[in-house]
């Protein structure tokens, strides 16, 4: 295996004795057999009990013939739903091309041992059954789009198949979709247009609202956000954005402001949703935060119908909180036919057409062909969704580093607070292996997962992550500290720096005046080991409450009592303190998230400085 790339590492070197032995286990790398155009295949292992699954079980369908004309040697690509035809292009080019649309899953299992690529939209499911029948010969499923749902992702990396999208081919269209329901929303169109059509006159009823110098809040300023900011520019509208992992500088090439979310909510005339629905982003826009927003409002959404209570905002817009709403998502898809939301005189509505222009649905064939392409000829596929391709020994070894590197991950960017994003991390490994026998990729990437995964749909493994990473403009820097001590265990502890940021919890806050997080793998249980200048020592299970506090008596029970009263179960609870009646910091582990007002409670504490809740 060959020595693993780590830019812009400083080491730290202390006197190691490593024996031969252990600089002689080195995984043997499987080659496949060579094809007719010179490539070889991959095999992908999810983790040392997938390498030793029993093989695929065979197809009980019939195969189906070649597609006729196939030529030899070349890979067979199956195109089970409607493709633009440059995408179609590209691909016979490089393959034999078997287009069949409105396959039954029989008929699917029946062509997919003679395939070596798959190419679906959201209609067909490629579930076990499919990676099963295809003997191991499948090796790239394409989606047509962003979602993967209809994808086993679990199934088709124990089979060795990678699992590629299209994720950037709709951003044009989507924002140019926003824009539409902006625009048509603040003059009424929609309305407008049903009313004359009944046979009614009604120019006073349909007064609009001009956009030249209203605010635009954009929530999430990604690829589409970033192109509506540049759309309502030129309409002439102020534009501010919140998104913790937007970079200041691109936003300021554009004349957009990064903000808070409070100061988003609060002042805004519009808001334009783009964030991806995750546990963070569901329900985002609730009763709560419709409180906060400016009276009169008006909201669009092009993202994902998850993020809005959808009763809540028929609530808000019969207050007349919210003046209009413009939406072209839905929590349940379609809606139901006696939907409130949908039939409400101030929302006009879309049925999910973002994507649905020709030119990017052109897009979207050109993409999912090039990545499927890329795949097939063994190239790294900066668009793949599923499980990373490392040898079996190295996952089995790391898997509780694996853990740990992804939890640190998601503790490091919960503690970040303000909406200049993060710009640069750097990861320390404290380890007696030498840098050749230590391959630090997998953790790099799961550290990566953990940063970007929790308020973004990009799916991060080994193969996307610093490409990931370099697209959001976070650089991520690796250091290690070489230890005396026995190679057998490969790391001592981790640790995650994110510089640049204010956090929402001071005391993280190192000498360096970086957030810091330490972390241990004990028993194969992964712990924090040290938060800022704190030393702690708490189990990273369920969720997390870190508090600075006086050292004095008492305090543990004081906090214990607050949880006991509202049920809530505590697992593990750690000090650390600089010195005895100074300052310290309490990390609490618990079972179940508390609520608000327990939180309030414990932030009541008279001795308790500050607090933050962190979820795992």
């Amino acid at each position: 295996m060959a020595a693993p790339s780590h830019p812009a590492a400083a080491t730290t070197h202390h006197r190691i004795l490593l024996p031969a032995h252990h600089r002689a286990l080195v995984p043997s790398v499987l080659r496949l057999p060579l094809r007719a155009d010179g490539h070889r295949g991959r095999l992908s292992v999810l983790a040392a009990a997938a390498a030793a699954a029993p093989a695929p079980a065979a197809s009980t369908a019939a195969p189906s013939e070649p597609a006729t004309g196939a030529v030899p040697g070349k890979p067979t690509v199956l195109v089970a739903e409607k493709l633009g035809a440059a995408g179609l292009e590209l691909l016979r080019e490089f393959a034999n091309v078997d287009c069949s649309y409105g396959l039954s899953p029989e008929e699917l299992r029946a062509k997919i041992p003679l395939c070596d690529a798959l190419i679906v939209r959201s209609g067909t499911k490629v579930g076990r059954d499919v990676f099963e029948a295809s003997g191991g010969r499948l090796r790239v499923v394409g989606r047509a789009g962003v979602g993967i749902d209809n994808v086993d992702l679990a199934a088709a990396t124990e089979h060795g198949c990678l699992v590629v999208n299209a994720p950037t081919a709709n951003t044009v269209a989507a924002a140019e979709h926003g824009i539409a329901l902006l625009t048509a929303m603040a003059r009424n169109i929609a309305q407008a247009d049903a009313s004359l059509k009944a046979g009614k006159w009604q120019r006073n009823k349909y007064v609009g609202v001009s956009l030249v110098g209203k605010t635009l809040a954009i929530l999430g300023f990604g690829k589409v956000g970033s192109e509506v900011a540049r759309r309502a520019k030129g309409l002439g509208m102020h534009v501010i954005a919140h998104d913790p992992y937007a970079s200041a500088d691109r936003a300021h090439a554009i004349g957009v402001e990064l903000v808070s979310m409070e100061e988003a909510l609060t002042t805004a005339d519009f808001i334009s949703l783009h964030m991806p629905l995750t546990p963070a982003t569901n329900k985002m826009l609730n009763d709560e935060t419709f409180a906060k927003m400016k009276k009169g409002v008006r909201i669009i959404n092009v993202a994902r119908g998850g993020v809005i209570d959808e009763d809540a905002l028929v609530r808000a817009l019969d207050s007349g909180i919210v003046a209009q709403a413009a939406l072209d998502v839905f929590t349940k898809e379609p809606p139901a036919p006696d939907s409130k939301l949908v039939l409400h005189e101030n929302v006009t509505v879309t049925p999910h057409l973002g994507a649905s222009t020709v030119e990017a649905q052109e897009g979207v064939a050109i993409e999912i062909a090039e990545a499927v392409i890329g795949a097939l000829k063994g190239e790294l596929a900066a668009s793949a969704v599923n499980a990373p391709m490392v040898p079996a020994e190295v996952v089995s070894e790391l898997a509780p580093y694996v853990v740990l590197a992804e939890k640190l991950g998601r503790l490091a960017v919960q503690l970040v607070a303000g909406g200049g994003g993060i710009k640069s991390v750097k990861v320390t490994y404290a380890s007696a292996r030498a840098p050749d026998d230590l391959d630090t990729r997998l953790i790099r990437a799961m550290i990566t997962k953990g940063l970007i995964e929790p308020i973004s749909s990009v799916f991060v493994n080994l193969v996307n992550a610093d490409f990931t990473a370099k697209q959001r403009g976070v650089r991520i820097t690796e250091e290690r500290i070489l230890l005396d001590g026995s190679p057998e265990t490969p790391l001592d502890y981790i640790q995650v720096h994110i510089a640049h940021v204010e956090s929402k919890f001071p005391s993280a806050i190192s000498e360096s005046g970086e957030i810091t997080v330490e972390g241990k793998v004990k028993d194969g249980i992964p712990h924090l080991t040290k938060v800022g200048l704190f030393q702690v020592d708490v189990s990273l299970e369920g969720s997390l409450i870190l508090c600075r506090q006086v050292d004095q008596p008492g305090m543990i029970g004081s906090v214990g009592s607050v949880l006991g009263e509202e049920n809530v179960n505590v697992s593990f609870m750690s000090v650390g303190r600089i010195a005895p009646r100074k300052h310290a910091v309490m990390a609490i582990g618990v079972d179940e998230e508390p609520s608000k007002s327990t939180l309030t409670k414990i932030g009541e504490i008279p001795a308790i400085e500050e607090f933050v809740f962190l979820k795992l």
